[in-house]
């Protein structure tokens, strides 16, 4: 599994990607995040999560630099111990939240992804 951003024929970058850009660009190119640094813009945690999610749910909007654009991201933090300019990166796990306890069927959805973790 990738995360992967979008770049359009008009020059923007999307994440996540959409069949066209905000100005109507057609995707021309994919920009793999996952080998990537970003900052932490805000950050926040949730103590009254969602079926299946861990307790306390520390959430982050980042925002990676991609050839001068900034490209933001909301993902989950695997800490609270985090501050706001913080440098993260992308760390693949395979649930980020318990496949059993929602409504859906377990295998009606994949269930992994990325987190942000401090680099230093």
């Amino acid at each position: 599994m990738s995360m992967n951003a979008i770049k359009y024929d008009d020059g923007t970058i999307s994440y996540p990607a959409h069949p066209r850009g905000l100005e109507g660009g057609e995707p021309v190119e994919e920009i793999d995040l996952t080998e990537r640094t970003a900052t932490v813009v805000t950050w926040t945690t949730s103590t009254a999560t969602p079926p299946g999610v861990r307790q306390p749910n520390h959430l982050a909007i980042v925002e990676f630099d991609i050839d001068g654009q900034a490209v933001r991201v909301l993902g989950q933090l695997t800490t609270g111990e985090i501050e706001i300019g913080d440098e993260v990166r992308p760390t693949y796990v395979e649930e980020l939240r318990e496949p059993g306890a929602g409504m859906r069927e377990p295998e009606s959805q994949d269930w992994d992804g990325y987190r942000f973790e401090p680099t230093g």
